[in-house]
């Protein structure tokens, strides 16, 4: 078991060892790991590595071994902790894709909040790759992958009512990756 899960290979190699088992949500997990791979122009070459290990670890806390509150941000990011991941990948996994919408809906603030969140191209560009990504896999547009989770789960459940909250703060991700993309493929095209 990779201890420090410092490259995009040992975070693999992690979420390898754990979600196999739940089917679709590995698919989704590999997927989402390509897709940042196919947007780390959005982020500096530097933090390239982080978010593909990131996309690679965000939904470990599905994983049924790691069940402790139940709401995977925060149990994927305790067990990175236990494992003496680097601070700032703990930090992704617990706040990724808005997940402070979720734990003020399940009462987990407080626990979420021991992890601090950056606001950065880094977690805006592993918001992208999530939410542009389907339930097993497939690419969608952001707004068919808000629609399906809001077909997924019944009307003034949880998980309904926080992606209705945080579906602006979410676009907003995906629009400033968007926007970082282009002004990265401008700059390619200009050899700068």
């Amino acid at each position: 078991m990779p201890s420090a899960l410092d490259t995009p290979q040992e975070a693999a190699a992690l979420a390898e060892s754990l979600l196999p088992p739940l089917g679709n949500r590995w698919l989704h997990t590999q997927a989402v790991a390509a897709r940042a791979r196919e947007v780390s122009a959005a982020v500096p070459e530097s933090e390239r590595d982080l978010l593909v290990s990131a996309a690679w670890l965000h939904d470990l806390g599905y994983a049924p071994e790691l069940h402790d509150t139940g709401f995977h941000p925060i149990d994927g990011a305790r067990h990175l902790v236990r494992l003496g991941a680097p601070d700032r990948l703990v930090r992704l996994v617990a706040h990724h894709s808005g997940a402070v919408y979720e734990a003020e809906q399940r009462g987990l603030s407080a626990e979420l909040a021991a992890y601090e969140r950056e606001d950065s191209p880094l977690l805006d560009a592993l918001i992208y790759a999530d939410m542009t990504t389907g339930p097993a896999g497939q690419s969608f547009v952001f707004e068919r992958r808000i629609d399906e989770i809001l077909v997924r789960y019944e009307v003034g459940s949880v998980v309904h009512t926080a992606i209705s909250k945080a579906r602006p703060y979410l676009a907003g991700a995906i629009q400033r990756t968007q926007d970082r993309l282009t002004r990265a493929a401008d700059q390619s095209a200009n050899g700068l």
